[in-house]
C-alpha cells in the first residue's frame, strides 16, 4: 500500500480535557440519557497466548478473589450507567470458536449484574487459513482451519443479525467500540462522548502518549491531511523518533482500540471494501496421517480486516488523549510487557480489589 505524506495530528490533550471536564461530561451524560449511545465489545478471540484454551474474556485475572476480564469491563461500564441513571445497550461480538462458551459464561455469572435485556451477542465472520504456499490448512478431515476475520468486520457482522435495526429503534446515534483485552477500558466514557459530539466530528479515538518511539501500538496521524492509523512497524525510524519543540515525540499518539463512531457514518462506509491484512500465525492443522499438529513457530497466514482501516474512511476523527495508567492495561501475554502481571499492578493502582 502506498503511503502518503505524514503529519502529526492535533489532539484534545489532557490539560484541555481537565479544564473542560464538567462541560464535556455533562454533554456525554445527556447523550447517554437520551439513549443515543451503544457499546460494542470485540471479544471473538481465545486466551491462547495466556496458555488458556477458552474465551479470553473468561480469564480470571484476580489473585485473592475471582475477577474475570469480562467482569472488569462490565464493572467499568456500570460506573457510567450508575452515574447516568440509565442502562446502555451492549453488543458482544463473539466467534464460532467461543460463542457458546461466552454466552454460557455470562449466564452462569448472571451477566455480572448488568440488565440481560441490554446485552446481545453476535458472531463475527470466519476466514480460512493457508500455509506459506497458499494451500488451505485443515483442522479436521474435510474441515478447513479457520479463524475470526479480524476486528474490522464488526459492523458488517452486526448488521447481518439485524442489530443495526435494534440500535435504530433504540435511538442510538453513537457506537463506542472497544477491545476485550484492556481491563481498564473506560466504556461509554461521557467525557469522551461529550468531546466528540461538541467537536462536530463523526468519530473519535482514545489515544495515549507513546512511552517510547518503538512502542508496539498503532499511531494516529494525518496522512495527506486525513486522520489515519499507521502500524508501529510501518513507521520509519526517523519519523518515529522525531521530536517537537517541547522535546516530546512529534508523532506520539498511540491508539488503544477504543473508538466512537457515528452510526450514520458507519452506514456510509459499510459497503466499502477494507484491505485484507495477511498475518503470520501458528495454525494447528492435520498432517497427511490425520494427526493434529500444533506448530511451535508460524506455519501459515490468517487473513484479517482491521478497525484501523475504518478510521481512515471516516470524514474526520477527534484524537482524545487519556491517562495511560488509568485507561491502558492490555492483557496480551502471561508475563512481561502488556501482561497479566502488569494489568494486575495497574488494577491495584486504580483501586480495584484483585
Amino acid at each position: 500500500m502506498n503511503k502518503g505524506i505524514y503529519d502529526p495530528i492535533p489532539a484534545m490533550e489532557l490539560k484541555e480535557i481537565s479544564e473542560r471536564y464538567d462541560e464535556l461530561e455533562a454533554e456525554g451524560l445527556s447523550a447517554i440519557r437520551r439513549g443515543e449511545v451503544a457499546a460494542v465489545l470485540l471479544a471473538g478471540g481465545m486466551g491462547t497466548r495466556l496458555g488458556f484454551d477458552a474465551p479470553k474474556g473468561t480469564f480470571n485475572i484476580g489473585q485473592n478473589r475471582p475477577l474475570y476480564i469480562f467482569e472488569c469491563l462490565i464493572n467499568n461500564l456500570k460506573e457510567v450507567t450508575d452515574k447516568a441513571g440509565v442502562s446502555v445497550p451492549l453488543y458482544i461480538m463473539t466467534s464460532d470458536k467461543n460463542d457458546e462458551a461466552t454466552r454460557s459464561f455470562f449466564d452462569e455469572h448472571d451477566y455480572f449484574g448488568y440488565p440481560r435485556s441490554d446485552i446481545k451477542f453476535f458472531k463475527q465472520a470466519m476466514a480460512e487459513a493457508v500455509d506459506f504456499e497458499g494451500n488451505v490448512l485443515y483442522e479436521a478431515p474435510g474441515k478447513p482451519a479457520t479463524s475470526p476475520n479480524g476486528n474490522g468486520g464488526w459492523f458488517h457482522s452486526l448488521k447481518e443479525v439485524g442489530y443495526d435495526k435494534d440500535m435504530r429503534q433504540r435511538g442510538v446515534k453513537w457506537i463506542n467500540i472497544f477491545a476485550v483485552d484492556n481491563v481498564l477500558q473506560r466504556i461509554c466514557d461521557p467525557v469522551f462522548i461529550g468531546a466528540t459530539v461538541l467537536s462536530g466530528k463523526v468519530s473519535g479515538s482514545k489515544v495515549v502518549s507513546k512511552a517510547a518511539p518503538d512502542e508496539r501500538v498503532g499511531l494516529l496521524i494525518l496522512e495527506d491531511g486525513h486522520p489515519s492509523i499507521v502500524e508501529y512497524y510501518e513507521l520509519p525510524t526517523e519519523i518515529a523518533e522525531e521530536k517537537d519543540e517541547d522535546g516530546r515525540l512529534k508523532y506520539r499518539y498511540g491508539v488503544i482500540l477504543n473508538y466512537l463512531f457515528e452510526i450514520n457514518e458507519l452506514e456510509r462506509i459499510v459497503d466499502t471494501e477494507l484491505p485484507l491484512h495477511k498475518v503470520e500465525k501458528k495454525i494447528p492443522y492435520i498432517n497427511e496421517s490425520g494427526e493434529l499438529i500444533h506448530p511451535e513457530k508460524p506455519n501459515g497466514y490468517k487473513f484479517e480486516l482491521l478497525i484501523l482501516d475504518m478510521v481512515r474512511l471516516m470524514k474526520d476523527n477527534l484524537a482524545f488523549e487519556v491517562e495511560r495508567e488509568r485507561e491502558f492495561a492490555p492483557v496480551k501475554n502471561l508475563h512481561g510487557t502488556d501482561s497479566v502481571d502488569s494489568a494486575r499492578e495497574l488494577l491495584v493502582k486504580n483501586g480495584v480489589e484483585i
